[in-house]
């Protein structure tokens, strides 16, 4: 498909640039088959059904937005994917000024060689010394906002705590799985009492999801790679869940996007443990969830792509016109849709 079909204008200040508080408190549009209904992140109870599962990532964001010096220049590194116990893929701000084989120091005794450069221009950093890495991240890095957001204010030390789900506990990701930013304890509760169950799995969100996609055309975009685990527990009950008539509902695209690179082609779900790099666009035959609660993504997006995947592209542009028009907050930081596809 033509990527410019994805296309939307979304005025400046719909972006958010801080979380709701609390957070439960956040909008939520919920689209059920072709039907869109104003809610709240707190009215979720009421639309799911008992025996239904939300699925959950709990990566954990790492403090991966470095900035340093190379001799008089600066570079700024943003970390994208683990590659071993001590080297990074890394994003390179004035890449242009860095070589293989030269040494970035970072501040706070943290230093790293340019070990090599990758096709798509990104470097691969060794850090140096015996420390482990996310202990030097935790003395020089910062939190690695989203562009839309970092352009428009510094980071912040709050950022360390909202940029962070309440499921956040297997370090790795560069970026948070931001549809979970919205739940507390509270809201969890309250779906436990409406009879709705929760799982979690592991994918380690790349820097890599804020990528524009450059190719006119959706077959020449090349899709970038995360790591992800379910185990065979997790997978056994959400198998269970389907058998029961449940469904399985994936809160965020990390965690949708998971899911079905572990389906199997009868829909259940197999232990998954590795990279995937699945590109999921209209057309695509979903095979393991049966609905999304999801934040409102950037026009001509892969994210677009998949929410226009599992409603249908004009049911999303229509959810999406209307979310502007009626002033719900966009992106990493912003107000939640819930997606349930016609016939679930």
């Amino acid at each position: 498909m033509r990527v410019d079909a994805f296309d939307f204008d979304l005025p400046n200040e719909r972006i958010a640039l801080r979380p709701a508080r609390p957070r439960d408190a956040a909008r939520m549009l919920v689209v059920d088959g072709g039907e869109m209904v104003d809610a709240g992140v707190a009215d979720l109870p009421r639309w799911l059904r008992p025996g239904d599962c939300l699925v959950f990532n709990d990566t954990r964001v790492i403090p991966a937005q470095l900035e340093g010096r190379r001799g008089d220049a600066k570079i700024g590194a943003t970390l994208h994917k683990r590659v071993d116990l001590r080297r990074w893929q890394a994003f390179i701000r004035n890449a242009k000024r860095l070589r293989v084989g030269e040494r970035v120091d970072f501040g706070a005794g943290v230093v790293a060689v340019a070990e090599e450069r990758l096709a798509d221009g990104s470097f691969i950093l060794a850090f140096a010394g015996d420390e482990p890495v996310e202990l030097l991240l935790e003395r020089a890095g910062t939190m690695p906002l989203p562009p839309y957001i970092a352009g428009k204010r510094a980071t912040d030390a709050d950022d360390r705590s909202d940029y962070q789900t309440m499921f956040a506990r297997e370090d790795g990701a560069v970026a948070a799985p931001t549809a979970a930013l919205h739940f507390t304890p509270g809201l969890l509760d309250a779906l436990a009492a409406a009879g709705i169950g929760s799982e979690t799995l592991t994918l380690h969100v790349g820097a890599g999801t804020f990528l524009p996609v450059k190719a006119d055309d959706t077959d020449d975009h090349l899709m970038h790679a995360e790591w992800g685990r379910i185990d065979a527990d997790t997978a056994a009950r959400l198998n269970a869940v389907r058998a029961k008539g449940g469904r399985v509902i994936a809160v965020g695209t990390t965690s949708l996007r998971l899911l079905e690179s572990a389906a199997q082609d009868d829909g259940t779900i197999a232990p998954f443990a590795g990279d995937t790099a699945i590109f999921i666009t209209p057309g695509y035959r979903f095979k393991a969830i049966d609905g999304l609660m999801t934040n409102f993504h950037l026009p001509r997006s892969t994210l677009f792509m998949l929410v226009s995947a599992l409603m249908g592209l004009e049911t999303m542009q229509a959810a999406y016109a209307h979310a502007i028009e009626a002033e719900y907050r966009f992106y990493s930081y912003g107000d939640a849709s819930l997606l349930l596809p016609k016939g679930y």
